[in-house]
């Protein structure tokens, strides 16, 4: 790519443009200045809550699930009408994404009330009727926290900036321009300056992503206490756990020094994992986590084996959502775009699987909110099917617990974009603008816009082959893939060898497996940019997973001591297996699971 090198240098440090949705935080506050509570804390916890670990979780992002009443937007009624859907797929537990009040700027991770629904989707009683359909039906229900910052709509906001002796100021980072200028030279990651001026106070906002959405101060005992308060409300409320956005950074570097100049995301040495975090994250579950039986994921952009041993592993949070994995085919971030790597795919599961295990648990996803579709990305949309089953196998039969996002078991695709019009997310157009400095405009930034914008992921989900894919009556809040006449829930749910029944068996055969669900991990071949395998051992069992990502037929041979023709064939994605006791011919990305007992 010609420009290649200049992007590499203003993207380097900027892992979380693009593919990354991040958050917004806190609580519903009342009128008068809170006061700081002194809790309990429980050293030890009061619930076993290994059970996380058998969890297969579905993330719904409510917008563009289904619409119950016509109005265009996803609901929590279209939720609850999908239930069955979701119970019948194999799903175990259902992360929500932000449902609260929010002008949606960032699409509900800028929160303006923590304690309500937002009345797009549903009313609180609708919620607690998802949430007892789902409890009756034996899944859990885990909600979005996001407790980096707030919408500027946010009650707590709106009280800061009255005046600087105002009970709230000190919720948010408030400081005064520096020679005229900004407080310090920090970087927005998703617009400009991390810093908006205040007319009337004569001050400046903190705000690491968007400008509506202004950091909270987390040094503020009263916000670690309000946040707190948060927590029990829906953990009393009967939520099972919270998916943490962007904890990471919730702790600031005293004095908001100016950071090293790197365009796009100075400054964020002075809050990735800042001074404070693991105090903050141990009160939290000291105070709260310990209290109750539920179970913890934290976001973590950049984050590394190391760093899952340090927060993750139930000492903080029982898990970390790592972006290793995604960035098989960019550098950093998924913008900066290049072909994709089987190598750099496997060595991520490889320093993830092998660093962790004995010692902590994984979380296993390859698509979500903020990433674009996973066959249009690492697959192949000519071989949809076949690349779409064999992804699924190379992660779902890794140890963890897996992560499936809304129609990504029908193996939906990435739309196609005719306009920067057609679009909706602030990233997209604060990326506009940061690739127009490398001379990338026009043609061209829609052109990777198409290829790698997570806007593909926010496109409704596909239900039938009726007007606008059986997701609204109405005319939806954002454009349907056309696509939607072949891929849809109801054509797969009638096709035996459909992406959507292979999902179901795949997640029957991991759990029928302890090697594939628990097992310890050995990959084979790893210089290999064509066959992903690698073997599972749990107790007396083992398994052997085999991936072609290759379009065409490849030689394969087994790992010494496998034999194929002595091995349970328990998982395929072609009709038929052939194979000696060491070698076959892969097909176009085949895959092939086999257990050995004994």
């Amino acid at each position: 790519m010609k420009n290649l090198k200049r992007m590499l240098c203003i993207f380097l440090t900027t892992a979380l443009l693009a593919g990354m949705c991040i958050g917004a935080v806190s609580a519903f506050a009342a009128k008068e200045k809170p006061k700081t509570v002194t809790i309990c804390s429980r050293t030890e916890p009061k619930y076993d809550n290994s059970w996380y670990k058998d969890l297969t979780v579905y993330q719904i992002w409510c917008r563009s699930f289904k619409d119950s009443d016509g109005d265009g937007i996803g609901d929590l009624e279209g939720v609850y009408q999908e239930l069955d859907y979701l119970k019948d797929l194999g799903v175990d537990c259902i992360w929500f994404s932000p449902i609260y009040p929010s002008p949606q700027k960032d699409y509900g991770y800028d929160i303006a009330d923590y304690y309500g629904i937002n009345p797009e989707y549903g009313t609180m009683e609708t919620f607690e009727k998802v949430m007892k359909g789902a409890h009756d039906r034996g899944m859990k229900v885990v909600m979005d926290l996001v407790i980096n910052h707030t919408s500027d709509q946010h009650q707590w906001f709106q009280e800061s900036r009255k005046s600087k002796d105002n009970p709230y100021h000190d919720w948010y980072f408030w400081r005064d321009p520096k020679n005229g200028s900004y407080p310090n030279n920090w970087d927005s990651l998703f617009e400009g300056k991390a810093w908006k001026y205040d007319e009337n106070l004569g001050q400046y906002y903190l705000h690491v992503f968007a400008e509506g959405q202004p950091d909270l101060n987390m040094d503020n005992p009263e916000v670690r206490n309000e946040v707190k308060k948060i927590m029990r409300y829906w953990l009393d409320k009967g939520v099972d756990g919270f998916r943490e956005d962007v904890i990471s950074y919730i702790s600031k570097d005293p004095g908001l020094p100016d950071g090293i100049p790197l365009p796009a995301a100075t400054g964020i040495e002075h809050y990735d994992k800042g001074p404070n975090l693991d105090s903050y994250l141990k009160e939290f579950k000291q105070d709260v986590y310990n209290n109750y039986n539920m179970f913890t994921v934290g976001e973590m952009p950049q984050s590394k084996p190391a760093d899952a041993l340090t927060y993750g592993c139930g000492k903080r949070l029982d898990m970390l959502i790592s972006f290793d994995q995604m960035t098989a085919d960019g550098i950093v971030t998924d913008y900066v775009h290049v072909p994709f790597s089987l190598v750099r795919y496997k060595r991520a599961w490889r320093d993830w699987q092998t660093q962790l295990y004995g010692k902590g648990w994984n979380c296993l996803y390859i698509e979500n909110h903020d990433h674009a579709r996973v066959i249009s990305r690492y697959g192949s949309e000519h071989y949809w099917k076949e690349s779409g089953k064999t992804l699924a196998t190379s992660y779902l039969m890794l140890t963890g617990t897996p992560f499936i996002y809304q129609g990504q078991e029908i193996g939906m695709l990435n739309t196609h974009f005719n306009s920067l019009d057609e679009c909706k997310d602030v990233v997209t157009f604060n990326n506009e603008k940061t690739f127009a400095k490398v001379g990338v405009t026009g043609q061209r930034y829609l052109d990777l816009v198409n290829k790698t914008s997570r806007e593909h992921a926010r496109t409704p989900v596909q239900w039938d082959d009726s007007k606008n894919a059986g997701f609204t009556t109405g005319t939806p809040w954002f454009g349907v893939n056309p696509n939607y006449k072949t891929i849809n829930v109801a054509a797969e749910q009638k096709d035996p060898d459909s992406i959507l029944n292979y999902y179901k068996k795949a997640l029957k055969v991991r759990k029928a497996y302890p090697a594939l669900s628990k097992g310890s991990y050995k990959e084979y071949y790893p210089a290999s940019e064509k066959i992903y395998c690698y073997e599972k051992d749990y107790g007396d069992q083992k398994a052997l997973v085999i991936c072609s990502f290759s379009k065409q037929d490849i030689p394969f041979v087994a790992p010494t001591g496998f034999d194929l023709s002595k091995g349970t064939l328990v998982l395929q994605n072609y009709p038929d297996a052939p194979a000696g006791s060491r070698s076959c011919t892969l097909r176009p990305y085949e895959c092939r699971v086999y257990i050995y007992n004994g």
